[in-house]
């Protein structure tokens, strides 16, 4: 429930602080007092988006505060899910700089407006005249039914049902179309994954021939490098080996009449092993090179295969090009197995098509059942509301395929006459007949869902008279259970029966023109009702009717 509400730099507002009651509360004013002004100040609190524009001339920022009372609606879960303190009572902030930006709170916390928006959804509902729209919408006359229903875990059900249908319908869609496209293009894959099989290439083959074509066209010169070091080495007259082993030799003898030498002689002996085994390996190297043009050419060919390849699949190593030969495998391994992946696609399609079915019947056998409580009710409503002769049905007609809602379209069909050909009610309904109904529905609704605070404004366009007063005892009837109703209205007859009396005023000074709202005593109130019932000028017989009006209110 709306306890209180403080508005800052709003618009028309200065400053602005109101306590709420409990019960059938209403609001008057003057045309462009600022009734207006104030429904746009909570909607920024309900998650609206805020326009800098709106903040009072001269001030840096405006703020909007409210607070509620929600003990009694069990809204812990949405607290715990947005990791948000709780409590019996909830304020919402919104602050809105003149830069542009704008923040919002919830209990002092920093939250996002959509966080704003699903907790304000759960606290508020505002009917303004443009909510009369959405009695011809889908969506809101599935909403009616659904609440009525009670069928809200079979309806989420149902739409997890359905979500889990639309993936499978996607994954198949997704298959047949890879799968036509594989098929397109299956001789061209074959043909390239036959090249890449028959090239039979190996990771790290590519090295081993590039160096093996170095060394085969570098054969000669390499044979006649070796030779020469060979021969140096090993020369039998004066080659290296053999001059070491005479110096060798030498120190040797020396070693019996110096002894130091010893040292040196074993270090020229381990010299003289080492060269000796460079020595074999060098003419090995010499033996094992050999000049073969033909083992050359078929180096070369390969390599010129396999530089082909990475050209022409813009590879730069074997290694990628075996990755490619590799993904052409899935492919083609795809299209052979298709048919088998389809078939098993389709299949779980039709299971989630068939669940979907049987959730969808069993919603719209609970959506029939609603609607003939909600046809029973809306007549009896809406006969003392000065349609006697009101025909009202909820018209359920099968979908040819299932959508979010289920298999049923839904139609609110409304005439006012006896023999009236029943139609879509924004249709036919004049604009007085289309607020009553708004109303009754918004009555019904009411008693099943736990809202906290209903907001009215101007509802009653369109009627006057006795009317009016039967949906003024509507809106009272709805404040007695554990909700809060406020009607912005410019009839006197809405207005006495409110608990609680607001009146929305302007008043000029040096500064300017800014908007109020107060509470009215009963003798203000006395006067408040005259001025609508005569106008400006106050007569004693619009004074005597305004204190008989409120006098019935009291008695009811």
């Amino acid at each position: 429930m709306l306890q209180s509400l403080f508005i800052q730099n709003y618009a028309l507002i200065d400053t602005l602080n109101i306590q709420f009651q409990t019960g059938f509360s209403v609001i008057t004013g003057e045309t462009g007092a600022g009734k207006s002004i104030i429904l746009g100040a909570i909607g920024l609190l309900l998650g609206q988006r805020a326009d800098s524009k709106a903040i009072k001339k001269g001030a840096s920022r405006c703020i909007i505060e409210a607070h509620f009372q929600i003990a009694r609606y069990n809204m812990q879960d949405f607290f715990e899910r947005h990791d948000l303190s709780y409590d019996n009572e909830c304020i919402l902030r919104r602050e809105i700089m003149a830069s542009g930006k704008s923040r919002a709170f919830i209990n002092d916390t920093p939250a996002s407006l959509s966080q704003m928006k699903e907790l304000g959804e759960m606290l508020i509902d505002i009917h303004s005249q443009h909510q009369n729209l959405l009695l011809n919408t889908e969506g809101f006359q599935f909403n009616v039914v659904d609440i009525i229903a009670h069928d809200e875990a079979l309806l989420s059900s149902y739409k997890e049902c359905y979500s889990k249908y639309k993936l499978s319908c996607k994954a198949l869609n997704e298959a047949i179309e890879t799968a036509e496209k594989n098929k397109a293009d299956e001789e061209y894959i074959r043909f390239q994954l036959n090249q890449l099989n028959e090239a039979n290439l190996q990771d790290g083959e590519q090295e081993e021939l590039e160096q093996e074509s170095e060394i085969l066209g570098h054969a000669e010169d390499i044979k006649s490098s070796l030779y020469q070091v060979d021969a140096i080495m090993a020369n039998d007259e004066g080659g290296l080996l053999q001059n070491l082993k005479d110096a060798q030799n030498k120190l040797q003898e020396l070693g019996s009449i110096f002894p130091p030498i010893e040292e040196v002689t074993s270090r020229m002996q381990s010299c003289y092993i080492e060269l000796k085994d460079l020595e074999h390996e060098i003419s090995r190297m010499n033996e094992d090179v050999e000049f073969n043009p033909q083992r050359l050419d078929f180096v070369n060919e390969r390599l010129n295969l396999i530089y082909t390849l990475q050209q022409k699949h813009h590879a730069k190593s074997i290694k990628e090009l075996l990755e490619i030969e590799n993904s052409y495998q899935t492919r083609l391994d795809e299209i052979t197995s298709s048919d088998d992946k389809i078939a098993e696609l389709k299949k779980q399609k039709q299971k989630d098509y068939t669940e979907v079915l049987e959730k969808a019947a069993q919603l719209t056998a609970e959506r029939k059942k609603a609607a003939v409580k909600i046809e029973k009710e809306m007549k009896q409503r809406l006969i003392p509301l000065g349609i006697p002769n009101v025909q009202f049905a909820v018209q359920l007609t099968p979908r040819k395929e299932p959508d979010t809602n289920g298999l049923d379209n839904i139609s609110f069909l409304f005439s006012a006459n006896k023999n009236g050909i029943l139609q879509d009610v924004a249709s036919v309904a004049s604009g007085g007949e289309i607020a009553r109904v708004m109303l009754s529905i918004k009555a019904l609704i009411a008693g099943a869902v736990k809202l906290p605070t209903i907001i009215f404004d101007e509802i009653d366009t369109g009627v006057s008279g006795q009317i009016a007063e039967r949906m003024a005892h509507i809106m009272e009837e709805m404040g007695q259970k554990e909700r809060q109703v406020i009607s912005i209205t410019h009839l006197p007859q809405i207005a006495a029966l409110g608990s609680n009396h607001y009146k929305v005023y302007k008043q000029d000074d040096e500064n300017g023109t800014t908007s109020h709202i107060r509470q009215l005593n009963f003798d203000e109130r006395i006067e408040e009702i005259a001025h609508m019932l005569s106008g400006a000028t106050l007569s004693e017989a619009a004074i005597n009717n305004a204190k008989a009006l409120l006098q019935n209110q009291n008695h009811n």
